[in-house]
């Protein structure tokens, strides 16, 4: 099973983009001592050549769970600024964190919708309010209900109701997947200096 590693330099200067692309190579090379596997799925570049303002990893193998835990928190290379001349900072500070990437897709299956015919009332004539030609729709999976009244023969209230059933369905996937991406992209404003949970060295 795999698992995803967000690394990112937030709002920091641009030694932290230096220090983010030392720090993710650090890690990498720790993973194939331990034989797991990591692959950038997608990095955004600093503003000088080799360094990253955030890079994506996915960590697979065995033990991938745990070593992305190992790598996560504050994450602080220590080394002089190559921008900068003189003594001054030497600790630059990225930020880990694992993310969701997969969010998954609901399989709509008509067996799970439990399609029940019923009577509404309001204009359609006689043959609306006598014949049970409404439909009462119910997807068990996930609890939406609809009610789909609008024709007057029942074939096709069915087939409308299991229409927004599934344009429902999608809608709630839709949302699933925008608010897992705003997740994965707060983590750039998380970064908290000081007290880290790893430092590494040249």
């Amino acid at each position: 099973m795999a698992v995803h590693l967000m690394v990112s330099a937030g709002r920091g200067p641009q030694e932290c983009s230096w220090a983010l692309a030392r720090l993710v190579g650090r890690l990498e090379a720790d993973a194939a001592k331990r034989k797991i596997r990591t692959r950038r799925v997608e990095t955004v570049a600093g503003e000088r050549a080799g360094t990253f303002r955030s890079v994506l990893l996915e960590i697979g193998g065995d033990g991938a769970a745990a070593f992305a835990a190992s790598w996560s928190g504050t994450l602080c290379w220590q080394a002089p600024s190559p921008y900068r001349a003189g003594p001054g900072r030497k600790n630059w500070y990225v930020t880990a964190q694992p993310c969701s990437m997969d969010v998954a897709r609901t399989v709509f299956d008509e067996a799970d919708v439990e399609i029940v015919p019923t009577r509404t009332g309001g204009p359609g004539g006689q043959h609306r309010n006598k014949a049970s030609t409404a439909v009462r729709a119910t997807h068990r999976p996930s609890g939406i209900v609809v009610v789909a009244d609008t024709e007057r023969q029942f074939s096709l209230n069915r087939s409308i109701a299991l229409r927004l059933i599934r344009e429902r369905l999608h809608a709630g996937d839709t949302a699933a997947a925008q608010a897992a991406e705003t997740a994965r992209w707060r983590i750039h404003d998380e970064l908290v200096r000081g007290d880290p949970t790893r430092i590494e060295r040249p």
